[in-house]
C-alpha cells in the first residue's frame, strides 16, 4: 500500500506559498536592509496581507502538469511547456530573464526539450520541491520529472544539480529523515565546483552551529543572497537543516539574509513544509495569503487531486480562473510599485 503523502504535499505546496508571500517585500535589500524591515516576520505587502509571486505560480505549474501526466516526464514536460506559455501571456509582473527567453523560445516553435537556455539562475530550483513529495518513494521517477522540468527553461549543470537537491531535500523531508542521513543522501547528486565548496562549508557550519547568516557570508553572500542557483540553494539547505522542524524560524532567518528572499524563502518553506505540514506552519501566515484565483482553498484542492492521483482514485482536476489571472497582475504589478516606492521611506 502506497504511503499517504498527503500532510507533506499540502505542507510543500503552502510552506512554497508562504515562504515566497512573506518574502516578497524584502526582495532584493541587502542584509542589513532586509533585517531592518523585517524586525518581526509577517506578511507585509499590503497591511498584512501577502499576494504570491512566480515562485509558487511555477510550482502549482508543475503539480497540475503531474496531474495531467504522472508517469510520463516528456509529456509532463510538453504540459508544463504550454502552462507557461500562457503564464506569459499573463503579463506576470516577475519573471527571470532566463524563463523569459525559454518561454520566448516556446512560443516561436522551439520544442520543450529544446526550448531551456544555459543559465545556472535559481528558476528551475524555485519549482522542484512538490515533485521530490510526489516522488519520494522513486529516486527514478525523481529525477526524470525533476531534470524535466528544469531543462524546460535552465539548461546549466548547475541548475540541473540544484534543482535535483531541492527535489531530493523534499523527499527526504516527506519521510522525516534524520540529518546524518539526508546529508549521505544529498552528496551523490552535488557535482560543481561550486556546490562541492558550500556542500562542505554546510556540513562544517552545521558542526559549529553557525546562523544562517554566518553560513551565507562564508559562501559569498554576507550582503545577501543571489539568485545564482549554488547560492540559492545552499542557503536554503542551511536554514532547514539548521532550524529542523521549525518553520518560522526556518523562514525568519533566510529572509534575514537578504538578496532573492522569495525565492530562497519560497525552496526553504517548500522542503521545511513538507517535514512539518499544515499545522507546523503558523496559521496566520496562511490565513494572511490574500490571492486569487491562485488562492489557499484553490492550493488545497491541487493537494487532494494530486493525493487522489497517487492512491490511483478518481480525482477532479482544479479548474483556475484564467479569465482573473490578467486583472490580477496588473493589480499585482500596482502594489510591487507602490511597495517600492515605500521602501524609500522609513522602515516598518
Amino acid at each position: 500500500m502506497k504511503r499517504d503523502l498527503h500532510i507533506p504535499i499540502l505542507g510543500c505546496l503552502l510552506g512554497t506559498a508562504v515562504g515566497d508571500a512573506i518574502g516578497l517585500p524584502t526582495e532584493g535589500m541587502s542584509r542589513q536592509r532586509a533585517g531592518r524591515f523585517h524586525h518581526s516576520l509577517g506578511h507585509r505587502l499590503i497591511f498584512g496581507h501577502g499576494m504570491l509571486s512566480d515562485d509558487t505560480e511555477h510550482t502549482l505549474m508543475v503539480a497540475t502538469a503531474w496531474l495531467c501526466h504522472p508517469k510520463d516526464p516528456v509529456a509532463f514536460q510538453k504540459s508544463l511547456g504550454w502552462s507557461l506559455r500562457g503564464w506569459m501571456l499573463a503579463l506576470p509582473a516577475g519573471v527571470g530573464l532566463s524563463t523569459a527567453k525559454a518561454i520566448l523560445r516556446l512560443w516561436i516553435g522551439f520544442p520543450a526539450h529544446r526550448a531551456g537556455v544555459r543559465s545556472a539562475g535559481n528558476g528551475a530550483a524555485m519549482r522542484s520541491a512538490i515533485l521530490g513529495v510526489l516522488f519520494s518513494d522513486d529516486e527514478e521517477q525523481r529525477t526524470s520529472f525533476t531534470l524535466a522540468a528544469c531543462r524546460l527553461t535552465h539548461t546549466d549543470p548547475r541548475a540541473e544539480e540544484s534543482a535535483l537537491l531541492v527535489a531530493e531535500a523534499a523527499a527526504l523531508a516527506a519521510h522525516q529523515a534524520d540529518t546524518a542521513d539526508i546529508l549521505q543522501r544529498l552528496r551523490p547528486h552535488i557535482q560543481s565546483r561550486e556546490m562541492i565548496e558550500r556542500f562542505a562549508k554546510l556540513e562544517t557550519a552545521l558542526q559549529h552551529e553557525l546562523s544562517v547568516a554566518d553560513y551565507a557570508a562564508t559562501i559569498g553572500c554576507e550582503k545577501g543572497v543571489s539568485g545564482f542557483a549554488p547560492n540559492t540553494v545552499a542557503v536554503a539547505l542551511y536554514a532547514w537543516l539548521r532550524h529542523r522542524g521549525d518553520f518560522k524560524e526556518v523562514l525568519t532567518q533566510v529572509i534575514a539574509c537578504g538578496g532573492d528572499t522569495d525565492t530562497v524563502a519560497a525552496i526553504a518553506g517548500g522542503i521545511c513544509g513538507a517535514e512539518v505540514g499544515e499545522a507546523g506552519i503558523p496559521k496566520p501566515w496562511i490565513n494572511g495569503l490574500t490571492d486569487w484565483p491562485r488562492s489557499v482553498p484553490y492550493i488545497r484542492r491541487v493537494a487532494e487531486a494530486l493525493s487522489q492521483s497517487l492512491h490511483g482514485k478518481s480525482f477532479q482536476t482544479p479548474r483556475l480562473q484564467t479569465l482573473m489571472i490578467l486583472p490580477r497582475n496588473l493589480l499585482f504589478l500596482v502594489i510591487v510599485l507602490a511597495h517600492g516606492f515605500r521602501r524609500l521611506l522609513p522602515p516598518y
